[in-house]
């Protein structure tokens, strides 16, 4: 096995390019979430951090999935949420919150009147059978929600990750 040997200058010149690199990763906005340590949550637990009192309304939102999930680490999950999408009157913001994973918001999907209809779907991981919550944010500031139970078989995020 040959080792090749680098220059002190060389070694220098690559770690400032490197730490050039890092510098602009470190730039990038990005926001640690708490963990909650799979601790089981009540709806209101979940939905005060974000709504912080605004009117909230269980309407309009269905949650696609299946009722059973063979594995958390991958379940497919879609929400629809009825909406005209306009410029005055569109939905803004969906969440996905889950009851019992270690980190209760699993994505949050930015929308406008540009997406035409407020759809999304995503794969998310969960941490064993639970409520699945989509959370709505309107452009009138206005909150409206769905719900679903789950069932896992095999769970996801064992290691609170």
């Amino acid at each position: 096995m040959k080792f090749v040997q680098t220059s002190r200058r060389i070694w220098l010149q690559h770690s400032a390019r490197l730490g050039l690199a890092w510098a602009a990763l470190q730039a990038w906005p990005a926001q640690a979430q708490k963990m909650e340590s799979g601790q089981l949550m009540s709806l209101a637990q979940m939905l005060e951090p974000i709504t912080q009192g605004g009117k909230l309304l269980e309407r309009d939102v269905r949650i696609i999935a299946p009722i059973l999930a063979d594995n958390g680490s991958l379940v497919p999950l879609g929400v629809q949420v009825q909406s005209p999408m306009t410029a005055q009157d569109h939905v803004t913001h969906v969440h996905l919150l889950s009851q019992r994973n270690p980190v209760t918001r699993m994505a949050v999907f930015q929308l406008g009147p540009w997406n035409g209809r407020a759809e999304v779907s995503t794969r998310v991981r969960l941490a064993g059978s639970q409520t699945v919550v989509a959370l709505a944010r309107l452009s009138s500031g206005e909150f409206r929600f769905g719900q679903m139970d789950i069932i896992v078989t095999e769970s996801a995020c064992v290691d609170a990750s």
